[in-house]
């Protein structure tokens, strides 16, 4: 996993789980010591943020578990997979694209950092230069010919 991602991963953690072992339970404590729990609204929005906080912990928990397994020797060196830098040609828009494949966490389409689960990237993954992809994205459907791949390994080295 890049070690930036791992860092920012972290950091979410840590800021949710103090807010769930130290700010929310003195925001619980106070709005209960308010009265009547069937109409207290700071009560019911604090228990509704605890609710919310442990689902999000548990979604970057799962995340970070899954990045960890990335295994580079799993990573194919002639094909277009997770790192790789690809320059395309796109019919429709006759122009070339030069594409990073990334996780969804550093997608950032303004930049060419596209994750490999959304359509562009999905449709990328496993294609050679030459090949010819057909994508179908919210904005239409798009022909990408594959002219040149950089694969994480050749970015390594």
């Amino acid at each position: 996993m890049p070690e930036h991602i791992k860092k920012k991963l972290e950091e979410q953690i840590r800021v949710l789980e103090h807010e769930l072992t130290h700010e929310l339970p003195i925001e619980i404590k106070k709005a209960a010591s308010l009265g009547d729990l069937s109409e207290n609204a700071e009560y019911h929005m604090a228990k509704q943020r605890q609710v919310f906080v442990n689902a999000r912990l548990g979604q970057l928990k799962k995340r970070m578990a899954e990045l960890s397994l990335v295994n580079l020797a799993n990573i194919p060196r002639d094909k277009i997979a997770f790192g790789s830098t690809v320059v395309v040609f796109d019919s429709t828009k006759n122009e070339e694209i030069t594409y990073k494949l990334v996780t969804s966490e550093e997608s950032d389409v303004n930049l060419g950092f596209i994750s490999t689960t959304s359509p562009i990237g999905r449709g990328l993954v496993g294609k050679q230069v030459g090949d010819v992809a057909a994508i179908v994205t919210p904005n239409g459907r798009r022909e990408l010919e594959i002219l040149k791949l950089t694969t994480i390994h050749d970015e390594v080295s």
